[in-house]
């Protein structure tokens, strides 16, 4: 499985941004633009927000996140057991 693309990173943390009420920073125009058109935000007199889909796809990504963190955490016990598995087995040929 791939890790979470660096799009997909940026895009979570303007999708949280929105959500949170702070203020876009003016680079963020085209995103802002881009998001609208595609349904993930309003942008009206009452300020920025997200849609249904807006919601559903940063729970998506937020899922996405918490799932690619689990996987290196099971990666990383997998090769903790077998750095102890080889190392008892070098004990136990040298002994």
């Amino acid at each position: 499985m791939d890790a979470i693309s660096l799009e997909d990173l940026a895009l979570l943390d303007v999708l949280h941004r929105i959500d949170q009420g702070i203020e876009l920073v003016h680079g963020d125009g085209v995103i802002r633009q881009r998001m609208v058109e595609s349904g993930l935000i309003e942008d009206d007199a009452d300020g920025l927000r997200l849609t249904t889909a807006g919601i559903e796809l940063c729970k998506s990504l937020q899922h996405r996140v918490a799932a690619d963190a689990q996987a290196e955490k099971i990666l990383q016990q997998r090769a903790v057991a077998e750095a102890d598995a080889n190392g008892a087995q070098a004990a136990a040929a040298s002994g």
